[in-house]
């Protein structure tokens, strides 16, 4: 007989956690695992990463779930190992291996390759992915056999490297590094560098390292997590308004706070700004987001009352 499973009581939780998301869990999957060991209420994330890929996964605790969308945006870093001279259903090391190939290229075919997939690129989402077509994720189709038309995307590559690796057993790899747009597909980055170099290539291994301001050293483990007392839990978490490092910051007296809080206009002479974090000054507290066009302040994204008077008393 299975013994009950424990009750937990939640509570308010705001903040937000730097998770480095484990090997073989979804990004789910974790995010219901730290949501159960900090006793929170409400929970999200910004963004997913496959099971097969490691690293940086900012979660979103109560207050912090309103702004989870604009994390969304922010330039990724990943650093992947290719395996070459196969491709697979998948484009990693999930996939049944549908083709294979001698790997012939040389050091000047790896650079030229290199440069090739660096800017701007259209890249065609994969269908073991978790976009959506109809209400239905690509990866259910691909499960049925289904291939469904996509549409190509336009993504950029700010960085790349790509550096050959020590043979192993008799498989050659490549090691790469890309900070790359939202959006990017580093799965399909890796099969279209493999067909490239004209032997095929799929990732073996996957991780992510820097997630916009967001960088792997700075985050915790789900182990760490467990370990600690609860206290520490809570103080591994960032404040709030750490998902709103590039907005610019205006403080409102007591009367507009109030008013904005309202969803109301504010006048005033700010400079035109898409992305503004406002606070209120009596007491200091995140009140929300909003834009200024032509010296008015235009609310967005708005934290209730509720949440404001506990993100204070959890400060307190």
């Amino acid at each position: 007989m299975n013994s009950p499973r424990t009750r937990v009581q939640r509570r308010p939780v705001h903040g937000v956690l730097l998770l480095d998301k484990p090997l073989g869990l979804s990004s789910n999957q974790a995010l219901q695992k730290a949501k159960w060991l900090l006793r929170a209420e409400k929970a999200g994330h910004t963004g997913t990463l496959d099971p097969l890929a490691t690293g940086v996964l900012p979660l979103c605790f109560g207050a912090a779930t309103k702004f989870s969308q604009l994390h969304l945006d922010a330039d990724k870093t990943y650093e992947a190992v290719l395996r070459l001279g196969q491709r697979t259903t998948t484009a990693d090391a999930e996939g049944d291996v549908i083709a294979e190939a001698a790997v012939t290229f040389t050091p000047g075919k790896l650079q030229q390759v290199q440069a090739l997939f660096t800017g701007e690129l259209m890249q065609l989402p994969p269908m073991h992915s978790a976009l959506k077509k109809d209400g239905k994720a690509l990866y259910e189709y691909a499960r049925d056999g289904v291939d469904v038309e996509r549409t190509p995307r336009r993504v950029t590559i700010y960085e790349l490297q790509l550096s050959e690796l020590p043979e192993v057993d008799g498989v050659r790899s490549v090691a790469l590094r890309a900070r790359c747009s939202k959006g990017t597909y580093i799965r399909t980055l890796g099969e279209d560098i493999g067909i490239a170099l004209g032997c095929g290539a799929f990732l073996s291994a996957l991780r992510r390292v820097q997630s916009g301001v967001f960088l792997a050293k700075d985050c915790v483990s789900l182990n760490e997590l467990e370990q600690w007392h609860e206290d520490k839990r809570h103080a591994a978490l960032l404040p709030v308004d750490a998902l709103l490092d590039s907005h610019q910051a205006i403080t409102l007296q007591s009367d507009d706070a109030g008013r904005f809080l309202s969803g109301l206009r504010r006048r005033g002479d700010w400079p035109d700004h898409a992305q503004v974090a406002v606070y209120g000054s009596d007491p200091h507290s995140l009140l929300g987001t909003a834009h200024v066009r032509a010296g008015e302040l235009i609310p967005e994204r708005l934290l209730n009352p509720q949440e404001i008077q506990s993100l204070l008393e959890s400060a307190a």
